[in-house]
């Protein structure tokens, strides 16, 4: 009788009082794993809606989860009795280490983000930025990979793309080819100017407007130097300035205009000692 009285009062004490308990932070972690699932879908559609990188939208959704996923494992702990505030301290000290010993990854993690979310240029475009030019290939959370016009693959920390001037030359549709030609002094500058003209307006790739400019610059030591800075789509900027030069130096062949080079005239005087000398021998 006694066995039974004391069986009944601890099922009453212990058993039914933690099976509720455990009852009730199973329900805790099943409805809060759903809740999670359902805010962290919604927080990625509205993420793709506003068209942000899928890589940062993955990795973004993943924290948020982890993070949500620990609230919600916190709070079925406390529905068990188990001391939380220990718990969130050595949680809160593990990353404060983690953070400490990783600084310089935790920078370029922050950096990786903010470039996926500003968007100073994408995959594709050529760049200038940390000592380094070429086409993005590929904007990672701790790196971007670069493929330089001799085809080399060059990994650059993020935080120190972010940390440096960026230069986007694919970031606008048009720009302006700047060039510089010379001709000899001797050489007719009013006809100079214009074949450069009419070559320009013969060219299907320079843009009408804004207005190509054909000028004088410099009166320099050997030449008469002229900017000739036609605007073209960006596509063809290359192109077009390495075709250009080539069809002026031709063009100016046939015209009989010349383009002067550098060159050195050496005048040697004798001593007129000398020269008395040799006159008297």
């Amino acid at each position: 009788m006694f066995e039974t009285e004391r069986m009944a009062e601890m099922v009453d004490t212990y058993l039914i009082p933690w099976g509720i308990n455990i009852a009730l932070a199973l329900l805790i972690f099943v409805i809060g794993r759903i809740v999670v699932g359902i805010v962290v879908g919604l927080f990625g559609k509205v993420m793709a809606r506003s068209k942000y990188d899928d890589m940062l939208v993955s990795f973004i959704k993943s924290i948020i989860n982890a993070l949500l996923m620990l609230f919600v494992i916190i709070a079925s702990l406390d529905q068990l009795g188990v001391d939380t505030t220990s718990l969130v301290a050595i949680f809160g000290a593990a990353g404060l280490a983690i953070g400490l010993s990783m600084k310089d990854s935790l920078q370029n993690f922050a950096a990786g983000v903010l470039l996926l979310v500003f968007r100073p240029f994408k995959a594709g475009d050529y760049v200038e930025a940390a000592g380094t030019a070429g086409s993005v290939k590929h904007i990672g959370i701790f790196t971007t990979i670069f493929n330089t016009p001799d085809n080399k693959m060059v990994i650059v920390p993020n935080g120190a793309i972010y940390g440096d001037n960026i230069v986007n030359y694919s970031a606008m549709d048009t720009r302006r080819v700047d060039m510089v030609v010379g001709i000899s002094y001797d050489s007719d500058l009013r006809k100079a100017k214009q074949i450069l003209l009419e070559m320009l307006e013969a060219d299907e790739r320079v843009l009408k407007d804004p207005t190509p400019q054909v000028a004088v610059s410099e009166l320099a030591d050997s030449s008469v130097n002229f900017v000739v800075r036609p605007w073209a789509k960006t596509s063809d900027y290359w192109g077009l300035k390495f075709d250009f030069t080539e069809a002026v130096k031709l063009r100016f062949d046939e015209e009989g205009i010349g383009i002067p080079f550098p060159q050195m005239d050496v005048h040697v005087h004798k001593n007129e000692q000398e020269v008395e000398e040799k006159a008297s021998e």
